[in-house]
């Protein structure tokens, strides 16, 4: 439910700013997830001022990009919504002859964009962990989904329809993209089970700033490179790690993408090249300690965070990860449904 007002409120946000003006742009992305240092530099250059507006899940995103009066300029979104809404005219088609930078990324890479970005961070899904509450670290999706009895109350997961069903899905030996109703159910009997032990539905980067939920999260659901910025929302260096589970997980890609209905879409377009181009994108990926797509800012990289295996994955986990993949309307309205049971069952708790 929090979700939904997110959007509400997020949608509110954009059109209540107006179309940017010339000198604006309006940048919809996840919270503290550029090095804030880059816009600033491109406003010194350019003076046109980058004005960020914050979601905290894939299906707020997509609620905002599918609103026409969102008034968004540049969108971070993941590499199915890039196709998604690069095939419905939503997003612009990005090439290296209107964003110069993409000559710097591998085809392999540009290709998961559909033509409708620029790859802009990649990484796994795994479980993030408080060091001073959880001594051993977790190994496997089970340590999250059939907790020890001290995790009651004390884990985080994640109200989005696709990265939700990571856990139970790989943990059942089945796709991360499943469509069919008795996969799903199966996903379902898992995380009722586990509902008692959950504390809140909310992103982790957002529920830990909580005065009243931050300090009870034990153990999350997240992302590779969150246990950074978790670190730094409690100021605890080291406080939190990240681990992927040995069963295998979802490898992500992440594109920075134009808006379609951008007012100003030439000055949209100098934006991603610029946040894009080798020498940023190195600073970005140091400043948020995750692995860049772009194979002349990964040169650029310092040798120890090349090799941090919580940074760049092994290779052996990349090699058990799965894609995402689009899925059916069917499986989508689904895998909502069960969202919504599981948030009605944690309100009545």
């Amino acid at each position: 439910m929090r979700g939904i007002y997110f959007a509400a409120v997020s949608m509110t946000a954009l059109a209540a700013a107006g179309p940017a003006s010339a000198a604006t742009l309006n940048l919809l992305i996840w919270e503290a997830y550029i090095d804030e240092t880059i816009l600033a530099d491109f406003t010194a250059e350019t003076g046109v001022e980058v004005r960020q507006t914050f979601y905290d899940s894939g299906d707020v995103r997509d609620e905002i990009l599918a609103d026409p009066n969102s008034n968004v300029d540049v969108v971070v979104t993941n590499e199915n919504g890039a196709k998604l809404y690069g095939n419905r005219g939503v997003i612009a088609t990005l090439n290296t002859q209107n964003v110069p930078s993409l000559k710097d990324y591998a085809d392999d890479w540009a290709k998961r964009c559909g033509g409708y970005g620029v790859p802009y961070l990649w990484g796994t899904m795994g479980i993030l962990y408080r060091t001073d509450r959880i001594t051993t670290p977790p190994t496997s999706w089970a340590d999250m989904m059939t907790p020890d009895e001290s995790l009651r109350g004390h884990i985080a997961m994640y109200d989005d329809h696709a990265e939700a069903f990571v856990a139970p899905l790989v943990l059942l030996g089945k796709s991360v993209n499943a469509n069919d109703n008795e996969t799903l159910k199966a996903a379902y009997e898992l995380m009722k089970a586990q509902a008692p032990y959950v504390l809140t539905y909310d992103y982790v980067v957002t529920s830990v700033q909580s005065a009243d939920k931050g300090p009870n999260i034990h153990m999350a659901l997240g992302y590779s490179g969150d246990q950074y910025t978790l670190n730094e929302k409690v100021n605890t260096p080291g406080l939190w790690r990240y681990v992927v589970p040995k069963e295998g997980t979802l490898s992500w890609l992440d594109c920075i993408s134009v808006s379609e209905r951008s007012k100003n879409k030439d000055m949209a377009l100098k934006l991603v090249d610029y946040i894009s181009n080798a020498k940023n994108g190195a600073r970005n990926a140091i400043k948020l300690n995750m692995p860049t797509a772009s194979t002349t800012a990964l040169a650029l990289l310092p040798e120890d965070m090349r090799s941090n295996p919580e940074i760049y994955a092994a290779p052996e986990i990349l090699a058990k990860s799965q894609f995402q993949e689009e899925l059916t309307v069917q499986s989508v309205q689904a895998r909502r449904r069960i969202l919504s049971s599981l948030a009605q069952f944690s309100d009545a708790r």
